[in-house]
């Protein structure tokens, strides 16, 4: 029969994780000038809508549903709504039935109730949204201040159906996967599909954008530091279910998958602080946020495979890593990531899926192999190598691909005007302020 416990522990879980993308529009809201707070903050807040249609239309069952079919078209048994009625009923009459249960990120079909037990399939829609969601939400930090609006809703609608759903098959979808299954690589709750796809979304979106106005010759600073640390935390606390939901059970694993999301991001931010110390001289409030950010991120795809010794070790490397990514490999390239979202989430999701290789122990995996630290063997290493490589090509084609079909569709450019840009987003785009004027005081 369905386990209560388990179906409660989803349902909180997914609340958590649905927290989390209007904790990133506060954390994107207050690293973005003070005349595009609202756009910024709107682009994010537009994923909810776009992506809560999407998915309940189409992106989960390209995604997760098997035979293809409409979640709302293919009945509510279909989807563990009304089959979980009949299981209790029958369990009352002594009639074992067939029931849903939740393995990794696939559905099984389990004919006898005493094997195992799970939770409704129609919670995990509820989930796997949540995740689609911040997914699609991190791509908007890239291109904040100067992309059309209109754009980023098409291409979001379009990226989550094209790209997010058919990835998220690829590394979850359980036997013929390719990357899950064939290559064998890890993702335990979304480095590949959730950081790399987004952060390496963010950064060819940059690309065909182009750098915003003065960048490179005027500082560009957070207008509000407190959103920084308010968004921040929401994201801190939703990742909580973000990770120790992924186990879809509440047991032990769930646990250790919450105490390295802990480990990593407190070693994280210790260590992004040590970082600016010796850099800049000093630690500063927006880097010890983004420093926990960047622990989240890299400990996402091993959270459930590794002990919490590696979590501080994963934590403790990828401050530095992602530091130079965003100080120093932005400049010397040239590309515009306005809020970093290719420099935090792409690099530290390619990072936490490397170390995934090298920490895994042998017993949690999900494969016939373990990490390098613990085998002597490179197999699973060179896996997680090469699903990252297999993402980021898949990604950036697709990706590509759709930035020149919006391109078209919107005129030949993703870009506002020169003058809407100089004015701000927020009153050229959305004809509000985030702090208007009273009395003449500003």
């Amino acid at each position: 029969m369905i386990d209560t416990g388990s179906t409660g522990f989803m349902l909180i879980c997914t609340m958590l994780v649905l927290l989390m993308t209007p904790g990133l529009a506060f954390f994107y809201g207050g690293l973005s000038r003070r005349k595009n707070v609202v756009n910024t903050m709107m682009m994010t807040f537009a994923a909810l809508g776009i992506v809560g249609i999407t998915w309940v239309v189409c992106g989960w069952s390209f995604a997760y549903g098997g035979d293809g079919s409409i979640p709302f078209f293919g009945g509510l048994d279909q989807i563990g709504c009304l089959s979980a009625v009949g299981d209790l009923l029958a369990e009352a009459e002594g009639t074992p039935t067939a029931f849903t249960v939740l393995a990794g990120q696939g559905a099984l079909d389990v004919a006898d109730p005493g094997l195992s037990a799970g939770y409704p399939a129609i919670v995990d829609i509820a989930f796997q949204m949540a995740f689609a969601m911040i997914t699609s939400a991190i791509i908007t930090g890239a291109v904040a201040g100067r992309m059309k609006f209109g754009a980023v809703c098409a291409f979001l609608a379009l990226w989550v159906v094209v790209v997010y759903a058919p990835l998220a098959h690829m590394v979850w979808g359980g036997d013929g996967s390719l990357i899950g299954d064939m290559i064998g690589a890890l993702d335990f709750a979304g480095g590949d599909v959730v950081h790399i796809s987004s952060g390496l979304t963010g950064l060819i979106l940059c690309l065909f954008l182009g750098g915003r106005k003065g960048y490179g010759l005027i500082s560009y600073r957070p207008h509000n530091v407190p959103f920084v640390v308010l968004g921040a935390t929401l994201l801190w606390f939703g990742w909580f279910g973000f990770n120790a939901g992924s186990e879809f059970a509440a047991d032990g694993v769930a646990g250790l998958a919450l105490l390295n999301t802990v480990a990593a991001s407190a070693a994280a931010l210790a260590s992004w602080m040590l970082v600016e110390r010796v850099r800049v001289g000093k630690p500063t409030l927006v880097g010890a946020a983004t420093g926990l950010v960047a622990g989240l991120v890299v400990i996402t795809p091993a959270a459930g495979f590794v002990e919490p010794w590696a979590a501080l070790v994963m934590g403790l490397v990828v401050s530095p890593i992602c530091y130079l990514a965003i100080s120093a490999l932005k400049r010397r390239i040239g590309y515009d990531d306005a809020l970093d979202a290719f420099g935090c989430h792409g690099i530290g999701g390619m990072v936490g899926g490397v170390l995934t290789g090298v920490f895994c122990v042998p017993e949690l995996s999900w494969t016939d192999f373990g990490g390098l630290i613990y085998t002597g063997d490179a197999h699973l290493l060179g896996a997680q190598v090469l699903g990252i490589l297999v993402t980021v090509v898949f990604v950036g084609v697709l990706a590509s691909l759709l930035a020149l079909i919006v391109r078209a569709l919107f005129g030949g450019s993703l870009r506002v005007s020169a003058e809407d840009e100089a004015q701000g987003l927020d009153v050229a785009a959305h004809g509000e302020s985030a702090y208007p004027a009273y009395l003449g005081m500003d």
